[in-house]
């Protein structure tokens, strides 16, 4: 495996996509961790909107773009609460093992959803990779309830629980996810629906959260530099970033599952993945819960698909100058 990081005179200093620009693009048609139908479509949206050719046009160099395939279980009783364990759970290890080959093969791991239970694939693998690493998670929803505390069993709404080692007793089926992210390691931008069971946990492992009432009374700007020196104070740990779109407000993503008003505006958006782009440390990538089935209309889709596709690209480097 290629270095991650430039070395000179023995220091680590910052990451540099591994010398090279490569991605891999990883396209997962997955619905399994909540109730609504058509955001296993979201991928495939995605590409067609011409994506790849994008990245391209950013010098990156797609070293691979492919989708994977995800068979529902011919049985899948609910785990207490937990809707789809099952099939969710063995979703989600297929996608740790692609995330993790793919940093071992020195490329970028772009991962594109489908729903966001995808993140317990994305970080487990991330993190088995970059023990180090810290997480920059960009939602309305905090989408940290446990199996005990979630409302609904979906379990799109309990990935960050899982990477924690929160779930606690761990559903049987999920005993492959090992408690790989540290409290002091996650940061959250962009809440605004967050359940009361989730506010507790938030509060008790005193996770960094900012929500929109922060953007609003801080700026943009300031809520990237708090959330970075909570979770990357020295500058040197690599960065997984994982962006749910309904982070943005409805007005710019209308075509998603669980839109909720007052969000951050796209512009907003892709100042917080171009902050990331400039810290030369961001390493992995989610965009998460594309839904086209939910548009309105053709151009409710098209606007949520261009959103999406604006903030991989400023994640990936695109500059106005």
């Amino acid at each position: 495996m290629v270095s991650p990081y430039d070395v000179e005179d023995g220091a680590m200093i910052t990451y540099r996509f591994y010398g090279k620009k490569n991605v891999a693009i990883l396209g997962c048609p997955f619905n399994g961790g909540q109730a609504q139908s058509g955001v296993e479509t979201g991928p495939l949206h995605v590409l067609e909107h011409g994506l790849e050719q994008q990245l391209q046009s950013l010098d990156w160099t797609i070293t691979s773009c492919k989708n994977l395939t995800f068979t529902p279980p011919a049985s899948d009783p609910d785990e207490g609460k937990l809707k789809r364990p099952r099939f969710v759970s063995e979703s989600t290890r297929k996608v740790a093992s692609e995330v993790a080959d793919i940093i071992k093969s020195g490329s970028f791991p772009l991962t594109i959803g489908g729903d966001h239970s995808l993140a317990i694939g994305t970080v487990s693998g991330v993190f088995s990779q970059f023990p180090d690493a810290c997480l920059i998670w960009i939602d309305a929803h905090a989408d940290i309830n446990t199996p005990a505390s979630t409302p609904s069993g979906n379990i799109h709404g309990c990935p960050v629980s899982f990477v924690m080692g929160l779930a606690d007793p761990c559903p049987p089926q999920f005993e492959w996810v090992k408690p790989l992210l540290a409290a002091n390691k996650l940061a959250y931008i962009g809440l605004r629906d967050v359940d009361s069971g989730e506010r507790e946990i938030l509060k008790k492992h005193n996770i960094a959260a900012y929500s929109m009432h922060h953007v609003d009374k801080f700026g943009i700007g300031k809520v990237v530099e708090m959330a970075l020196e909570r979770v990357n104070p020295d500058g040197s740990a690599p960065i997984h970033l994982s962006l749910d779109i309904d982070a943005l407000d409805p007005q710019h993503a209308p075509a998603t599952g669980t839109p909720v008003r007052g969000g951050l505006s796209l512009r907003e958006a892709c100042y917080i993945c171009e902050a990331l782009a400039e810290t030369g440390n961001l390493v992995s990538m989610d965009i998460m819960e594309c839904n086209p089935v939910l548009g309105i209309d053709e151009r409710s889709v098209t606007s949520t698909i261009s959103a999406a596709c604006s903030l991989v690209r400023c994640a990936m480097g695109e500059t106005l100058l």
